[in-house]
Order: C-alpha cells, then structure tokens, then sequence
C-alpha cells in the first residue's frame, strides 16, 4: 500500500474543529506521526527492546490507545517468554480496522494479540507485566490521569514496567519558548508549512494537554512506582519507564 501523506492541514480552513482520530487522520498517520514527533521511530524500537526485558512469563502486556498498532508490532516482534500475549486497546474503529490489516502481515510473530476497540479508562488490567501509553495519556482529561495511572499500578506485575511517552510542558517560559521553536523547526524541516503547524497546533489545543515532567514523575511515585527513569526525550518529547 502507498504511504499517504499529510495534507489535512495544508488549506486554510473555514472553521476550526478539534483533533479527533477519524478516517483521514487515519490514512495519513504513519507520515503525520514521524513527521511530527521527533524520535517516534526510536520509541516504537526500544519499545521493544524494553518489552522483551521486562515480559513476564504467562502475563498480559497492554498496549493502550495503541492506533495503528506501531507499539503492539515492535512488542510482537521482541518478547520471547512463553505465554505471553498482547492486549491492544483504541476507541477509534478507523485505527483498529487499519491496525488489523498491518497485524495480518505480520504472520511470523507468535505472540498472540487481541485487539479491542473500547476506553482504555474502561478496560481492566489484569496480570500485566508490560503495559505502554504511547502519546495517550495526554488525551486524558487532566483530573482523570491519576485514577488511569493507579489502574495500571494495581494490575501490574512485582517487577512489571508502565512505558509512558508524551509530549511534555516546561513550568518555565524561556524553556518552553526554546523547545516549543525547536519542535516547529523539526516540523518544517520535515515539509510542513507555517500554516500547517498553527492550524493543527489550534486544532490540538482543546484535545492534547501536555504536562511537565516533574508532574508526571510525581503521578507515577503517588500510585507506587518504586523507579521513574526519562530514557528518552529530544525537545519537547520524552518518554518513560516506572517500575513497580
């Protein structure tokens, strides 16, 4: 199939309406995604690499708002202990429609995968040993995180791993100025135009709310994590591990 590429934001638009993870979002979400999150390719891989570390044997391994199934795949592809499987979680039928035919091809993988269409604030975590929020929590209404992050705590493993990537806020200005710039620099290297990025930036702002890392830190220690490492971030995107 020919990788599309995003245009949804190219034309001056009538009226402003939120993000949301429709049809044409989905067609072009393998280019908006690495055009727009820097590193996005590092992640998906060492997800996968910190999947097949911390996979326990005869456990559940959750990939929540998983899209088109990018973390699901790199999981599938690295885990080698034995009962195993993949619960891979979106509420948006588009995603999973795609994500189901990017799963088919991927015949030589033999961890099984269940691919649910639900809220991921809905669905119980049972026996994880490895659960990822790949840029999802950010979506999250602020005030309902914490109850999210203290489901996933309690359905975890001793020794399981939450992996939690997002795009994060500095408390201070000149910070945020600087990361912010860098991001859009990133953007418009990779072919986006100025109006592109303010019209998806205003389309975003209502759905995305990002926040600091020292926020998330502490969310993550609140519920019981024992360890919080950022092993990743460049400008205004990190990622993280808590064990528990």
């Amino acid at each position: 199939m020919i990788k599309k590429t995003d245009a949804i934001y190219a034309a001056p638009l009538q009226e402003m309406i939120d993000f949301k993870f429709d049809e044409r979002v989905v067609a072009v979400f393998p280019d908006m995604i690495q055009r727009s999150v820097p590193g996005y390719g590092m992640i998906i891989s060492n997800i996968g690499i910190l999947a097949a570390k911390y996979a326990q044997a005869g456990s559940h391994c959750y990939d929540l708002g998983c899209s088109l199934g990018a973390a699901t795949l790199s999981m599938r592809q690295r885990i080698k202990e034995p009962e195993c499987d993949i619960i891979a979680v979106d509420n948006s039928p588009a995603m999973l429609e795609r994500g189901r035919e990017l799963l088919a091809r991927d015949a030589a993988a033999a961890v099984p995968v269940t691919m649910i269409c639900a809220d991921i604030q809905e669905v119980p975590i049972e026996n994880a040993s490895v659960v990822v929020l790949n840029f999802t929590l950010q979506f999250i209404p602020p005030a309902q995180r914490p109850e999210l992050i203290e489901r996933i705590y309690a359905g975890l493993r001793p020794g399981g791993i939450l992996i939690l990537s997002e795009k994060i806020a500095f408390s201070e200005p000149a910070r945020q100025h600087f990361h912010q710039e860098l991001h859009h620099d990133f953007k418009r290297a990779n072919g986006y135009s100025d109006l592109e990025i303010s019209q998806k930036r205003s389309a975003l702002e209502n759905v995305m709310i990002p926040e600091t890392l020292a926020c998330h830190q502490e969310r993550l220690k609140s519920a019981g994590f024992s360890s919080v490492e950022v092993w990743f971030q460049c400008f205004n995107f990190a990622s993280m591990v808590a064990i528990k």
